[in-house]
């Protein structure tokens, strides 16, 4: 099954799902092939892999370590134009919609295009829009721009009409890594009501509690990072209240 439409059945059929986010700069290479076996047999929807800042080869080594240890389907989660490979199923072909850089809106999906056309690639054309998590983040810093402010759900509704007239096949709402607030539920609501996308939400979230607030307000796929560096037997809390979806 193709990465959109399934994307697409979650909304449809009232499923939920679940993205693991593996930043390469903090996984490591040491002991990565245990570790994507361990959440492999999880069972989460996605493999997210990417970040906003990435450095060495650690991308490359990544994506390769979870095509051979698992059969999940791994998506690129890319911080610019340099972050593709072609051993990952599909990439999040992200225009950061909630800002007003032009690099983040179309710049470097240009330089990305040829090189994306040749790769095999499922194309995932995402309306990304970020909300203040309650501190500075990195993707802030580096695509200088200012998050939708986390009481303003009505902007975030307008922007994913928005990303929606124009095109954009899926929407999601990220307050970042290592926010120190996710997403409220109201704002996912809001944005859930006014777009028929299938909507991901991440960032911050760090506790069975909250994913199913998320879940519950709208997100059809909610993504999960930093907090399993710390405590990766969480996973299996998220994954018992997906499954009771």
């Amino acid at each position: 099954m193709r990465l959109l439409e399934k994307l697409r059945n979650f909304r449809k059929e009232g499923r939920k799902g679940l993205a693991v986010l593996l930043d390469p700069d903090k996984t490591g290479s040491s002991g990565l092939p245990e570790t994507i076996k361990k959440l492999d047999a999880l069972r989460p929807d996605f493999f997210f892999a990417g970040g906003s800042l990435i450095t060495g080869n650690s991308f490359h080594i990544l994506v390769e370590a979870i095509r051979r240890n698992s059969k999940v389907p791994v998506v690129l989660f890319p911080g610019s134009n340099l972050y593709i490979h072609s051993d990952a199923d599909g990439i999040l072909f992200l225009s950061l919609i909630s800002g007003r850089n032009p690099e983040f809106l179309i710049g470097q999906h240009v330089v990305a295009a040829p090189l994306l056309k040749e790769s095999g690639l499922e194309i995932l054309p995402t309306g990304y829009m970020l909300v203040d998590g309650g501190k500075p983040t990195t993707v802030s810093y580096i695509s200088n721009t200012q998050p939708i402010p986390a009481d303003k759900a009505d902007i975030a509704a307008c922007t994913a009409m928005a990303g929606e007239m124009l095109g954009q096949q899926l929407l999601y709402l990220d307050a970042g890594s290592g926010a120190q607030n996710p997403v409220p539920p109201g704002m996912i609501a809001a944005v859930k009501k006014a777009s028929s996308l299938p909507l991901l939400a991440g960032g911050g979230i760090r506790s069975a509690e909250q994913a199913g607030m998320a879940w519950e307000a709208g997100a059809d796929c909610i993504v999960i990072g930093n907090v399993l560096e710390s405590n990766p037997g969480l996973l299996e809390d998220f994954i018992r209240i997906r499954d009771s979806y």
